[in-house]
């Protein structure tokens, strides 16, 4: 039976339950009864709920309330993405099941998805593991993007899903625009010299595009219960058509980071946890993916953490408007200057090398 406990939101994401549940029975195929509804404490851009039935359990993914910047929490481009993977690739992902962009339904354009079971985990070091076992799941992790990187956009229908050409030029210009144009969130030294220095020190070559998650992170993969396996990753927001080894290097960024918010390898012995160094750990995935190596490493993240921190520096400025949508918000927001210290100090890497 589906427990009669209230539904549990925070304060200013609350939906009408009727609501939905009067549009899921017309529009998803096996839905029945009310739900109970549970907001996952995660999700920094869109609030994600747990649906509880009698017969099965679903997944909400929203647009939050409030003001919004332009062509931020795209709904409906994770669904169109989760859904092209889910349909012709063996990407693991949960499979979507509706998207709904009637705003009446529930406040803002959403979607469902299925439920899967698994693991999530946050720390990098993987204290949950057992030491003999974190290799294998560094692994999962790289047979996981790898396997992403290896999709051909055109061949799944999403072939206009981005712009394949100068990706990294064109993030740099999108987070350089959203970082100055917020002025509520204020200004950082390091994040100017960056919007100054990445523009100048672009690679002059770009690999074959491939489909980007974007946000591609141990806490965003959804692990087997017992087995060093990804079984779905999560949160599509940021995808699109563009560098893989942009993709690569922001997944990459754990070795060379660590913070209050943010857990990384940095200064860890890695030896001694059983987790790969990051040298093989970049071989491993050129192995995957038939490649030489990553030429522009260093670049690649000083611009993944200046997205980072302009990432931070929007949630700051959410916070700032009353539409934050975490508890962690403002421990993000707290992040902004140490991010941006940490890329310039990459850029000042890539300088040297």
């Amino acid at each position: 039976m589906v427990p009669s406990s209230p539904h549990e939101f925070r304060p200013g994401l609350e939906f009408d339950v009727d609501s939905l549940r009067a549009y899921l029975s017309r529009h998803l195929e096996g839905f029945e009864g009310s739900p109970q509804v549970r907001q996952f404490p995660g999700g920094q851009s869109n609030p994600t709920y747990l649906l509880t039935t009698e017969a099965r359990r679903y997944v909400l993914r929203r647009k939050p309330p409030g003001n919004l910047l332009p062509s931020a929490h795209a709904v409906d481009r994770e669904y169109r993405v989760m859904r092209a993977l889910s349909d012709h690739t063996r990407v693991p992902v949960a499979r979507p099941l509706v998207l709904c962009q009637d705003a009446t339904v529930i406040g803002t354009d959403f979607f469902v998805m299925e439920h899967v079971e698994g693991r999530i985990l946050w720390n990098p070091a993987l204290p949950e593991v057992p030491v003999e076992d974190r290799a294998a799941h560094y692994a999962a992790m790289l047979d996981a993007i790898a396997g992403l990187h290896a999709i051909v956009p055109e061949a799944i229908g999403l072939g206009d899903f981005g712009r394949p050409e100068n990706y990294v030029a064109r993030q740099v210009a999108r987070w350089s625009k959203q970082y100055l144009a917020d002025e509520q969130a204020g200004r950082d030294a390091a994040m100017d010299q960056l919007v100054e220095w990445l523009p100048r020190h672009l690679p002059q070559t770009e690999p074959p595009p491939a489909v980007v998650h974007g946000d591609f992170r141990l806490d965003n993969l959804i692990l087997h219960p017992t087995e060093p396996r990804v079984v779905a990753i999560m949160d599509w927001e940021l995808s699109t058509i563009g560098d893989p080894l942009a993709d690569f290097a922001y997944h990459l960024m754990t070795y060379r980071m660590s913070s209050a918010s943010v857990q990384g390898l940095l200064g860890c012995d890695l030896e001694a946890l059983g987790v790969p160094s990051e040298e093989a750990y970049v071989r491993a995935y050129c192995d995957r993916r038939g490649l030489k190596g990553v030429p522009n490493l260093d670049f690649y993240m000083a611009f993944c953490m200046f997205r980072l921190a302009a990432i931070f520096h929007g949630i700051r400025g959410r916070v700032a408007r009353g539409t934050a949508v975490s508890p962690q918000a403002q421990k993000y927001a707290a992040e902004v200057e140490a991010m941006a210290k940490a890329a310039w100090a990459q850029a000042e890497r890539a300088e040297r090398a």
